[in-house]
This record gives structure tokens, C-alpha cells and sequence, in this order.
């Protein structure tokens, strides 16, 4: 009797679970699935920490010009002198670098009045074979207002990526471009070691309404990687846009900032400059269609063009560090280097 009481219980059991099951698949039948969760999401600063790499080597992108633009070629180790914190320290000249191909990514604001900017970056697609025309480089387009959001992930194609660039339409009030800038160097450190790693910023001057990234964390981030922040910015006043065209390149760049106060201060004032003048890359503003073009031309080379210095630092005290990149003889040149880097200590 216990036996058959006991197995009408374990049938009923099996009965009521087969019709949860039941209940469960004509309700997903029903009802559609969520949208799947973003594939990059934003990173916060506590997730970012496992992002840090190492400072036993630091990569220094150097490019060196002549007055009159011409890149100066065929340079040694022992034609430069690069010093840390004012130290000079024994460098390297890494090979093959201008073979490497690239990963890049193109960040442009969409947000506050760059709508009225859509018409030259519309023309960017096609320039943007200066970049990837090696058949093996590769772009990501990311767009933001007050937050950014990854249009197309790494591609090949500068079809696809024109064809973007031509349908973007305006965001909403913010231009959250500190958010943006960590977001596109977590894309970037994501890319097979190696590519060359640029990130090409178009924006203005000013971040508004960034919420994921304080300035110093996102000085020390891109102090701890070889990303080269090339920024192109709208709407600059006109003396600063005289004084850029009248420029030879030793007024490209700003002064060496020394110290992480100094680099917050300059962030706030011009973050798009001030990230560039970190990585070691170039700023430049530009109003007319035509001077848009040839400040992306430009650039282009010039990331191409760049020797890549690298170095074991002798003190690796923790911190911002400055540093200073000069040549051992007069070529009649100038030099735009990277500033300084962030040293996590020992590790």
C-alpha cells in the first residue's frame, strides 16, 4: 500500500513539472527574447585596473620633421637622447614599424552642435584607405554625445565604414569625449600586439558630461599604453586656427607637462590637445572642408612616419613621469614625441 501511494506521488510530481516545462516553453514561444547585452560595454575605473600593462619597457612613437614637413629618415639609437624625469636613459629603435599594420579607431562626436560638422566627416571614408590601403590594417568607428557607442566593430573596409559616416545623425546635449577616449583605448588594447594602435579624434575642444572616467585615471590609462591619439577639432577660435597655419611644428605640441596637476589643469582647458600631447601624437583644428583633408592626410602619414623608441626605465617610481625626447646632432629638425607615461612601480 505504502508502495503504491508512494508511486502515485512521483507520478503526480513528474506530471506537475512536465506542465511547468510546458507553461515555460509556450510562454517563450510567446513572448520575444531580450536584446542581447552590448558587446563592449563601457568599462568602469575598477574594471580598468585589469587592463594596466607593464612600464619594465616604455614605447616613446618620436616623429622628426624638418621645418618645411619632410620626415627625416634612416635615424639610430645613438641620434637620439630621451630622458625620464630627466635621467637619459639607454633606448632602442624598434624595426620594421612602418610594415606594422594598424589598428585604428575613430571616435567622433555626435552630440551639441557637431551636426553641423556631419558634412566634412561625411568625407572622411574615402581618406581613410591613407590609413588601412595596406590591405591589412583595420578600423573601428565609434560615435558619442553623452556616452559613446560602438558604430562598427573592426573592419577592413572603408566602404563600410563611409557608408557610416554618412548616415550619423546628431546625439543629444553632452560630448562625454574622457569616456570616449577610455573606451577607445580598451578597444585598442584589444587588438593582436602587432598592430600600431591610433585612435584618430574628432571633436571639440572641451569634454561635457563624462560620468565613467575621472581625467587623472584616464591620464594614467593612457600612460600605461602605446596608443596614438591623433585629435582634429571643430569650431576653434580663429587665432588659434592662424597661429596653427602659420605653425612649423615646434608650437604643435604644448610644454612638457611635469606633473599630474599640470596635466589635469591642461585637460580641462583642451582635453583633446592635452591626450595627444600625452600619447605622443599631434593636434590640430581645422574650420573648412579643405583644411579637414588635409589635416586627416596629414596625420595619417605622420602615424606612419613616426620611429618608436622604447626603453627600460631606471627609476620606476610610481607616477607620471616626464619625458623629453632630443637629437644628438643639428639636423635642423623638430620632434614630437610622447610627453610622459604613468610608471605603476614594481610590480
Amino acid at each position: 500500500m505504502g508502495f503504491v501511494v508512494r508511486m502515485n506521488w512521483v507520478r503526480e510530481l513528474v506530471l506537475a513539472a512536465a506542465a511547468v516545462v510546458g507553461f515555460a516553453s509556450l510562454a517563450c514561444a510567446q513572448e520575444p527574447l531580450p536584446p542581447p547585452e552590448p558587446a563592449k560595454p563601457i568599462p568602469s575605473e575598477q574594471s580598468a585596473a585589469t587592463l594596466r600593462v607593464t612600464t619594465n619597457v616604455v614605447l616613446v612613437p618620436t616623429l622628426v620633421e624638418k621645418n618645411h614637413g619632410q620626415v627625416i629618415y634612416g635615424l639610430k639609437a645613438g641620434d637620439f637622447v630621451l630622458e625620464d624625469n630627466g635621467v637619459p636613459q639607454k633606448l632602442r629603435v624598434e624595426e620594421d614599424l612602418d610594415t606594422a599594420p594598424v589598428a585604428l579607431v575613430v571616435a567622433v562626436e555626435q552630440g551639441r552642435m557637431s551636426a553641423l560638422e556631419f558634412d566634412k566627416v561625411a568625407k572622411l571614408g574615402p581618406l581613410l584607405d591613407l590609413f588601412l590601403g595596406d590591405g591589412k590594417s583595420q578600423a573601428a568607428l565609434v560615435g558619442f554625445d553623452s556616452s559613446p557607442q560602438l558604430v562598427r566593430d573592426f573592419t577592413k573596409s572603408t566602404a563600410d565604414l563611409t557608408d557610416d559616416l554618412r548616415h550619423f545623425a546628431p546625439g543629444d546635449g553632452g560630448a562625454a569625449i574622457l569616456d570616449t577616449v577610455g573606451y577607445a583605448v580598451d578597444l585598442l588594447q584589444s587588438q593582436p600586439k602587432e598592430y600600431r594602435r591610433v585612435l584618430l579624434l574628432i571633436s571639440e575642444e572641451r569634454d561635457h558630461g563624462s560620468t565613467h572616467i575621472k581625467p587623472a585615471k584616464l591620464v594614467e590609462r593612457i600612460g600605461l599604453t602605446d596608443v596614438l591619439v591623433l585629435s582634429l577639432t571643430f569650431s576653434p577660435s580663429r587665432a588659434e586656427l592662424l597661429h596653427d597655419l602659420k605653425d612649423n611644428g615646434d608650437n604643435r605640441t604644448m610644454s612638457l607637462i611635469s606633473t599630474l596637476p599640470m596635466a589635469l589643469a591642461a585637460m580641462k582647458k583642451n582635453v583633446a590637445r592635452q591626450i595627444a600631447v600625452m600619447s605622443g601624437g599631434e593636434y590640430a583644428p581645422f574650420t573648412r572642408d579643405k583644411a579637414f583633408e588635409e589635416r586627416v592626410n596629414e596625420v595619417s602619414q605622420h602615424a606612419r612616419n613616426r620611429y618608436l623608441l622604447s626603453f627600460h626605465p631606471s627609476d620606476s617610481s610610481p607616477g607620471l613621469h616626464t619625458l623629453r625626447v632630443h637629437l644628438t646632432q643639428d639636423y635642423g629638425a623638430h620632434i614630437v614625441a610622447r610627453a610622459n607615461y604613468w610608471a605603476l612601480g614594481e610590480q
